[in-house]
């Protein structure tokens, strides 16, 4: 098997460089683009396994190359940029983005949100199929489906489901559910898990307004109900 490919897509060319030499050096390959239509060509003809976008792009808001790739394509998405807002990170969590780094950023920092992400992306074979009423997860084939209709999921979407559903009928507190899918850095980022979750309910609306399969914990976190 040939090493992954990460798509990275920003407008400056030192940061391309740094990122090249960054994620090579960690054993990928690396597909460059200095814009959001030359990401999207990339993206594709090569079929990356990862894309970091940089937000301040010359033909169109990082976001938008986000939301874009998020209509065809499941791979994980690192948002790269100087910004700080958090407003603009959930904003970008919300058009597809799975996670994101703030300029300036470490290579260790940078190549292990990389390696995180993947692995959240990847597919074993031994987890089983889960039904509950209308929902079907099947985590070896890494589909989901309501009303025997398809659901497009994110990696981190995904991820966040199977946490929640191999522990159906058990409260999640936020800790719990940011470190197991994000990592132990990650155990305070409470905006960043209710903006997924909030991403995931509404792709799992079942058309019952009385089943909510996934109910909150005010202030402690979530439960999957059956």
């Amino acid at each position: 098997m040939g090493a992954e490919r990460i798509l990275v897509c920003d407008d400056d060319p030192q940061i391309r460089r740094a990122l090249s030499l960054i994620l090579r050096e960690a054993g990928y390959d690396v597909l460059i683009a200095s814009t959001a239509e030359e990401a999207l060509d990339r993206a594709a003809v090569s079929g990356p396994h990862l894309a970091i976008v940089d937000l301040l792009l010359p033909d169109q808001p990082g976001i938008e190359l986000c939301r874009r790739l998020r209509e065809w394509s499941q791979m994980p998405i690192l948002v790269l940029s100087a910004v700080g807002d958090e407003q603009t990170k959930i904003d970008a969590l919300h058009h597809g983005a799975d996670d994101y780094v703030t300029k300036p950023f470490g290579p260790g920092e940078l190549v292990a949100r990389v390696r995180a992400a993947l692995r959240r992306a990847g597919r074993d074979a031994s987890e089983p199929r889960i039904e509950a009423g209308p929902l079907v997860v099947d985590f070896a084939g890494h589909s989901v489906s309501v009303n025997a209709v398809d659901v497009h999921l994110t990696p981190t979407e995904f991820s966040l489901l199977r946490v929640l559903v191999l522990n159906r009928g058990l409260l999640i507190t936020h800790r719990q559910l940011l470190t197991e899918v994000w990592g132990p850095e990650y155990a305070d980022a409470t905006p960043v898990l209710r903006t997924h979750i909030a991403n995931l309910r509404a792709k799992l609306q079942t058309g019952d307004q009385d089943r909510r399969l996934i109910r909150t914990d005010s202030g402690i976190g979530y439960r999957f109900s059956a």
